[in-house]
């Protein structure tokens, strides 16, 4: 088993804690099957763009650029991630320099952690590798997406408040908890690069077959699978990560 990242240093009222979400990420994305699709997908000579939206702690990207060569059969892989929130952005980047550090034959090269709104900051159909545990619980709204203005001071001891709207962001996904991951999918032609792929979080009430057939209505070249399962019922929290490809 490949070692999980440490993140003890991350201020967890405020981060979005690892979780079964975080860790079934890891284990389908480390797993026999993931691995040789990678490896196939981008082969010897190709240096691959490994992207996480909503990274939080940085447990995944920080995972999966401190096991480059073993994820894609090369160090040859750049990486990097987007939070709306700038600590968890601060956060990320110190886990993935962790990770590497305690990886040193296997690590990539970590870009660095950028707050921006999704795909916002990233230049169009550069992104081979996309990884997304979005904030798929249902709510009544959204909370607001935050604008420099309303992240707190992190020179001054931040409020029960404060620290609760910024965990509210890494979990609140509005109606059947998709208004995030909509937005995301639908951006997906116009982000992947033409080996792109992307693994994608959902949960039952998510509507995990309907999110499935949207994906197939972007055409014929495209195609979508469940590579990964919680494998057992627990409410609606039952977990799946599904992998989205075009050829």
């Amino acid at each position: 088993m490949l070692p999980t990242p440490d993140t003890s240093h991350v201020a967890y009222e405020r981060i979005y804690e690892p979780a079964e979400d975080s860790f079934l990420l890891l284990d389908t994305l480390s797993s026999e099957a993931e691995i040789s699709f990678l490896r196939g997908r981008f082969g010897d000579s190709y240096v691959p763009l490994v992207l996480e939206v909503g990274p939080g702690s940085g447990v995944v990207i920080a995972f999966i650029n401190a096991q480059a060569r073993i994820l894609f059969g090369s160090r040859d892989v750049l990486t990097a991630a987007v939070d709306v929130n700038g600590y968890a952005c601060q956060a990320t980047g110190e886990t993935a320099r962790k990770a590497a550090s305690e990886n040193t034959a296997t690590h990539g090269l970590f870009l660095g952690a950028f707050q921006g709104d999704l795909m916002a900051p990233i230049k169009e159909r550069s992104v081979d590798v996309l990884v997304f545990n979005p904030p798929y619980v249902p709510t009544p709204e959204l909370p607001k997406q935050p604008g420099q203005a309303d992240l707190p001071d992190p020179g001054t001891k931040s409020t029960y408040n404060d620290d609760s709207y910024m965990l509210s962001l890494s979990y609140a996904g509005g109606k059947d908890g998709m208004e995030i991951t909509d937005r995301l999918i639908r951006s997906l032609p116009q982000v992947l690069s033409s080996k792109g792929c992307a693994y994608i979080l959902l949960c039952e009430q998510n509507k995990p077959e309907e999110v499935k057939e949207r994906i197939r209505a972007f055409g014929n070249a495209w195609s979508v699978a469940t590579v990964g399962s919680s494998g057992k019922k627990a409410g609606w929290e039952r977990l799946q990560i599904i992998r989205i490809w075009a050829e």
